[in-house]
C-alpha cells in the first residue's frame, strides 16, 4: 500500500507565507489599534453608559410632569447615544487630510448658525441665555457645533503656521482673531459658561502645543475683561454668578441660592454609599436641571461618595488617555486636536463638578458624556472620534501580522525538526 507523499519544506514555507498574507489582509480590515486608542474608546463608552443610567434615574419625575411619560427624556438621550456612537466610530476612520479639508467649511457653517441665534427671531432664550436655534421641529445649540469646528480649524491653522507660532503678529494674532470672533458670537448670546470653556480650549491648545506663555498673557487679560463686562451687563446674571459668595446663601432656600443649596443637600443626603439608584429625593422638583447641569449631585445622592469618586476617576482616566494621545502625536494636527479636546472635555467636567461642589459660580455647563442633552453628546462624541482618528497606529497591523508570521514560522520549524 502506497503511503501519501510527504509535504516538502518549500511547500510548508509557502503555506506559512500564505497564512501570513491572509493575516495581513485581515489586519487591514480589522485594524489592531494602539493601547491609547482602546483606553480612550473604552472610557468614553463607559461614561456614556453611566450617563444613560443616571439620566434615566434623574429625569423620570420632570419627564412625567413636562412630557407626560416617565421615560421620554431617557429615550431621547438613548437615541442620541445610539446615533452618536456610530458617528464617533466613523469619524475615527477618517484621515487627517479629510479633517483639514472640512475645517473651514465647518467653522463657517457653525458660525452662520450661531449668527442666526443672536441676530434673528430664530434664537431661543433659555435660562437667561440665547443659545438655542429653533428650526421648526429641530432645536439645537450651534455653540456646541462651534466647539467641534474650532477643534478641526485649530488643527488646520496650527499645521499651516507651525513655523510662525513664536511670532505674535503673524502666528498667534490670526488664530486669536478668527477663533475669538467665533467665541464672540457665543458671547453675544450671553452664554458665559460655554464662552469660558471655548476660550479655555483656544488658549489651552496653544499652550499645550508649546506656544510661549508670554504671548498668551495679553489675550487672556483682554478675554477676562470682555467676560466681566458681559457679566456686569445683566443684573440677573450677576446675581446668579455671585450667589455662591453671598452671605444670604447661609439661609434656607434663598431664591438666588436655591440650586446651589439643594445640590449640596443632595450630596449630603447621599453619604458614603448613597440612597440607592432611583431613590433620589432632590429630583422630585427640588433641584433644577437635575438631569443636566446638576446631574453630578444626583450621582452623589444615589451612588454616594463612592459613586462620585468613581465618576471623577473616569474623567481622570479620560484625561490620561487624551494626554497619552497628545504625547504620542506625530503631526501638528494630531497634537492640536488632542490638546483641544483634552482642555474642552476635561476642563468642562472640572467646571461642572466644581459648580455642584460650590467651588465655582453657577455657569450652566453640562457634565460631558453624562448629562442629558443631545447636541452636547453628539458633538462631544464626534470630537472624541476625531482624536481616535489621530490615535490610530498605522503600523500596528503590520507588526501584528509580522508577529503572527513569526509564530507560524516557529511552529513550522518545530514540526520540521520533529
Amino acid at each position: 500500500m502506497t503511503s501519501p507523499p510527504r509535504t516538502t519544506r518549500p511547500a510548508k514555507e509557502a503555506d506559512a507565507a500564505g497564512v501570513s498574507a491572509a493575516r495581513i489582509r485581515l489586519g487591514r480590515i480589522f485594524r489592531v489599534e494602539s493601547k491609547d486608542y482602546f483606553l480612550l474608546l473604552g472610557t468614553t463608552l463607559f461614561l456614556v453608559a453611566l450617563g444613560l443610567v443616571m439620566v434615566l434615574s434623574s429625569s423620570t419625575v420632570e419627564s412625567r410632569l413636562e412630557d407626560g411619560g416617565f421615560f421620554v427624556k431617557a429615550i431621547q438621550q438613548a437615541t442620541y447615544a445610539v446615533v452618536g456612537i456610530p458617528i464617533m466610530l466613523i469619524a475615527s476612520r477618517m484621515p487627517e487630510a479629510f479633517w483639514m479639508r472640512v475645517a473651514w467649511p465647518a467653522l463657517a457653517v457653525s458660525c452662520f448658525l450661531q449668527l442666526l441665534v443672536v441676530a434673528t427671531p430664530l434664537g431661543v432664550e433659555v435660562g437667561g441665555n440665547t443659545n438655542w436655534l429653533n428650526l421648526g421641529p429641530l432645536q439645537f445649540q450651534p455653540s456646541e457645533l462651534i466647539k467641534v469646528a474650532l477643534v478641526l480649524w485649530l488643527g488646520l491653522i496650527i499645521t499651516k503656521k507651525e513655523s510662525q507660532l513664536g511670532d505674535f503678529s503673524h502666528g498667534i494674532m490670526p488664530i486669536l482673531i478668527v477663533g475669538g470672533g467665533a467665541i464672540g458670537l457665543v458671547l453675544l448670546g450671553g452664554d458665559l459658561g460655554t464662552v469660558m470653556i471655548m476660550a479655555g480650549m483656544l488658549m489651552g491648545t496653544l499652550f499645550l502645543i508649546g506656544v510661549r506663555f508670554r504671548l498668551l498673557v495679553l489675550p487672556v487679560v483682554l478675554g477676562a475683561a470682555a467676560f466681566t463686562m458681559v457679566a456686569l451687563s445683566s443684573e440677573n446674571r450677576m446675581r446668579r454668578i455671585t450667589s455662591f459668595l453671598q452671605e444670604d446663601c447661609t439661609r434656607y432656600d434663598v431664591a438666588d441660592c436655591w440650586q446651589i443649596q439643594h445640590g449640596t443637600f443632595a450630596l449630603a443626603n447621599g453619604g458614603l454609599f448613597g440612597v440607592g439608584l432611583g431613590n433620589s429625593a432632590a429630583k422630585w422638583s427640588w433641584l433644577p436641571a437635575a438631569d443636566n447641569d446638576f446631574i453630578f449631585a444626583i450621582i452623589g445622592e444615589e451612588l454616594g461618595l463612592i459613586g462620585a469618586v468613581v465618576v471623577i476617576g473616569l474623567f481622570v482616566v479620560l484625561a490620561v488617555a487624551l494626554a497619552r494621545v497628545l504625547r504620542g502625536a506625530r503631526t501638528p494636527f494630531a497634537r492640536s486636536v488632542s490638546a483641544a479636546v483634552l482642555v474642552w472635555v476635561v476642563g468642562q467636567a472640572c467646571v461642572n463638578i466644581g459648580v455642584v461642589l460650590g467651588v465655582f459660580p453657577v455657569l450652566g455647563v453640562p457634565l460631558p458624556l453624562v448629562s442629558a442633552g443631545g447636541t452636547a453628546l453628539l458633538t462631544t462624541l464626534f470630537a472624541i472620534g476625531v482624536v481616535l482618528s489621530v490615535a490610530r497606529d498605522p503600523e500596528a497591523p503590520a507588526r501584528a501580522a509580522a508577529r503572527s508570521a513569526a509564530r507560524a514560522g516557529m511552529r513550522t520549524g518545530a514540526r520540521t525538526t520533529r
